[in-house]
């Protein structure tokens, strides 16, 4: 299996990749599809590997204060 890393691509591969994983690459359905894509852009253009946008990308969703006591909202 071929990999995904930018040393191991070229740049329509790695658009290939982007494409296929997101399916409806175009966004006609709904809009949401082409801010993914947009996201992907640096990885097409070697500048940023997959796996790092995917982290910045989840990054938004960790609470640093999850586990504080007053920041609760159950008292379980």
């Amino acid at each position: 299996m071929p990999g995904y890393l930018i040393k191991d691509t070229t740049v329509e591969e790695r658009k290939k990749i982007v494409e296929e994983s997101l399916g409806n690459i175009s966004a006609d359905c709904d809009g949401c599809m082409s801010g993914l894509a947009e996201m992907y852009q640096d990885y097409i253009e070697g500048k940023r590997e997959i796996r790092d946008i995917n982290m910045e990308f989840n990054a938004h969703y960790v609470r640093e204060d999850i586990d504080k006591e007053e920041r609760r909202s159950c008292p379980m």
